[in-house]
């Protein structure tokens, strides 16, 4: 238990800091931090591959949510039952 305890505790730290960094680099209709990183790979890429970039962030946020929440509800089970 103790192995699966901790494991689940680093995905749950990693997958929050995906979460976070991918959230903040996604572009937004005001462009607020993301605009200002993130907006000039789009002028040195071109248009397209900056939408690219946003598909790839919005893929990532969702991947690094259900791992989040997944963790997350485990860790509770393991913590009340075991």
């Amino acid at each position: 238990m103790n192995a699966i305890y901790w494991l689940l505790i680093v995905l749950l730290i990693i997958s929050g800091l995906a979460l976070i960094v991918s959230i903040l680099m996604q572009s937004g209709k005001q462009a607020g931090l993301s605009g200002s990183i993130g907006g000039g790979a789009e002028q040195l890429f071109g248009k397209q591959k900056g939408r690219s970039l946003d598909a790839m962030f919005e893929r990532i946020t969702k991947i690094a949510a259900i791992v989040f929440m997944v963790s997350a509800v485990l860790l509770v089970v393991i913590e009340r039952f075991l």
